[in-house]
């Protein structure tokens, strides 16, 4: 593919973006970025802690959105990618509960998770949000491609890309 054509790629993704409210209600992407920006700086500003968790390619996307989100913002970040933490979890509790416990440790009220999810149905992601909404977390949610799925519901904005 020719750099003209994944230009064009890439301006086509990012022109299909939409962001939801938890309602249900479209959002102008630049709203909805000034929106995560400010909590963002909240977050920075108030000594709290961004958290991200995925599975898979989205656990290495929040481990490195994590990474850049510390070095460049100066933001608290935690990633829950340590091995023995996620098997010993899996093994004693269940893999369901890899994220949900602990934030269930950790999150304290006004703390931010961000949840990225290729299907938007991941279980343990599921869990996690829903773990970090019961104690006082803003939740950001990242499902990617597909409208239907369950973690549109649970975040404060979600952001779809059709790409």
């Amino acid at each position: 593919m020719s750099w003209t054509n994944n230009i064009l790629n890439l301006k086509n993704c990012l022109t299909s973006l939409s962001v939801f409210s938890k309602s249900g209600d479209e959002t102008a992407p630049d709203s909805a970025f000034m929106q995560w920006k400010e909590r963002t700086v909240y977050v920075r500003e108030s000594r709290k802690t961004a958290y991200l968790i995925g599975n898979g390619a989205s656990a290495s996307m929040a481990s490195h959105f994590a990474a850049d989100l510390a070095k460049n913002g100066y933001v608290r970040t935690q990633v829950f990618t340590d091995l023995s933490l996620i098997t010993a979890l899996g093994n004693d509790i269940n893999y369901e509960s890899v994220f949900a416990e602990p934030l269930r440790w950790q999150i304290t009220e006004g703390d931010m998770l961000v949840a990225i999810s290729r299907s938007g149905n991941s279980s343990n992601v599921l869990a996690g949000c829903k773990t970090a909404m019961s104690l006082g977390g803003y939740v950001v949610t990242l499902p990617a491609m597909k409208p239907d799925n369950a973690l549109r519901s649970l975040g404060k904005s979600e952001f779809l890309c059709a790409c």
